[in-house]
């Protein structure tokens, strides 16, 4: 019964040890499938923080290549010894833009510095340079480069700094930025339009004076170099790096270095937007003077419309320009003409005057009784005018003692002069200018030919001098 009982409790065991030893390897399967399902959805993030690792190792090691953390960059390179030569060179990319009105210049460039640092000398058997971008630039000194008189600057930023250090194993570096900056240029405009600007970028320490820190450019002239510029008001000229000193009294001598640039204008804008327009104006002006002087709307809307048109031209070219408080050589000419136009109005008014004067003379000469309406013999324009009166219809005035008399007084009064009188002759130019003015039509004939003649002399002599 015993041995029975025993079998079945073996027979029991071998049935129930297969399904016992299943379970561990679900457990097994499942835990594995769920580390699987991690790292699947956990991938990239383990791939950003290993590059990020990778990054942050990569510069760690180039600041324990340069040894940067045994050194204090705060201070100079050779501090206390002589000043540290700080080459420079420039490659300008483009001038953006010229305002007058402002006085400055826009100018985009490549500012490279040169100098030598022994405490970022690394040993390298290839001796090939590293190169780094501006995260390194914050931890090391730099030359603190600026642009004297100028009024914005920035480096670029996109898609990142534009800035670029280049280290050699011997200590040598090279600085290099993309840079962008407003400066002030005094500009002389004595003789705009007609007119050639020297603009300069200057270059300085704001530190280190010369006892520190010497500026002087890399390869001499040819340290400046220009993109080809094209500029839409300018020619650019001339471009030549100089240097100089600038002293300061409280902090001593800097040495400064000049980017120059010689700019001569364009003239044909100006020639088709000021200066013609303003010979067309004058030139009109003169039209008036072969009008019938009788035509008084005529040509006194002709005079009008002159002048305001030249009134708007000189206000269109004093809106664009500085207030400077001399002549330019634009105002020069435009108030010349303008003058030129308002003569010819003036000499409108003269005529028409005179000629009224003259014909009331000759009514008052040929006895018009009162009894005559005077509007009768008014033209259009309210002048009197001899051919329009009929002075045959009025009849000779009866002779009288009186009349005879006075026609005896004046038959006497130009007889010939007696032996011993003195004669007296009259002046030739007064009896030239009374003849004119018994004759007016003569000054619009005058007028014709004098106002262009002294037209073209101004011209001849304007642009003799400033062109």
């Amino acid at each position: 019964m015993r041995v029975a009982l025993l079998a079945f409790r073996l027979m029991c065991l071998a049935w129930l040890w297969p399904v016992s030893s299943h379970y561990p390897s679900k457990r097994r399967h499942k835990e594995q499938h769920a580390e699987n399902t991690k790292q699947k959805h956990g991938g990239r993030v383990d791939l950003k923080m290993k590059k990020q690792d990778s990054a942050k190792s990569l510069l760690i090691k180039s600041e324990q290549l340069l040894r940067i953390e045994d050194h204090d960059f705060a201070m100079r390179p050779g501090f206390g010894g002589s000043a540290i030569p700080v080459g420079i060179d420039v490659q300008v990319e483009s001038i953006d833009s010229i305002s007058e009105v402002n006085m400055d210049f826009t100018m985009t460039l490549y500012l490279r510095h040169y100098w030598r640092d022994d405490r970022l000398a690394f040993p390298s058997s290839s001796n090939k340079s590293r190169t780094f971008d501006a995260r390194l630039v914050k931890k090391i000194w730099v030359p603190d480069v600026f642009f004297v008189h100028s009024k914005r600057s920035f480096i670029h930023d996109t898609t990142m700094e534009n800035i670029m250090l280049r280290v050699f194993p011997d200590g040598n570096i090279l600085y290099s930025a993309r840079i962008t900056v407003t400066a002030l240029c005094s500009m002389d405009f004595s003789s705009f339009p007609l007119d050639t600007q020297n603009c300069c970028l200057e270059l300085e320490s704001y530190a280190y004076n010369e006892n520190d820190l010497m500026l002087y450019w890399k390869n001499g002239n040819d340290s400046l170099r220009t993109d080809e510029i094209v500029l839409s008001q300018f020619f650019v000229e001339d471009f030549h790096p100089s240097f100089g000193l600038a002293f300061y009294g409280s902090t001593g001598w800097y040495n400064r270095l000049n980017i120059n640039f010689l700019l001569r204008r364009h003239i044909l804008f100006f020639m088709l937007q000021t200066y013609f327009p303003t010979m067309l104006m004058v030139m009109l002006s003169w039209v008036s003077f072969w009008i019938d002087r009788r035509a008084v709307p005529a040509r006194v809307s002709l005079g009008i419309t002159t002048v305001l048109t030249m009134a708007t031209i000189i206000t269109g070219v004093s809106a664009s320009m500085p207030q400077v408080s001399y002549i330019k050589a634009v105002d020069i000419y435009l108030w010349a003409s303008f003058l030129f136009v308002f003569l010819s109005v003036i000499e409108y008014a003269a005529v028409n005057y005179f000629t009224t004067v003259e014909e009331m003379k000759r009514l008052r000469r040929a006895k018009i009784p009162n009894s005559f309406d005077a509007t009768q013999a008014m033209a259009f324009d309210g002048c009197f005018h001899d051919n329009d009166i009929e002075l045959t219809s009025f009849t000779e005035a009866p002779s009288t003692p009186n009349t005879d008399r006075n026609t005896q007084t004046r038959n006497s009064t130009v007889s010939g002069p007696t032996e011993g009188t003195r004669l007296r002759h009259k002046n030739p130019v007064l009896q030239h200018f009374s003849f004119i003015m018994s004759n007016s039509y003569m000054i619009d004939s005058y007028s014709r030919v004098i106002f262009p003649l002294s037209y073209l002399l101004f011209n001849i002599i304007y642009w003799s001098l400033y062109a």
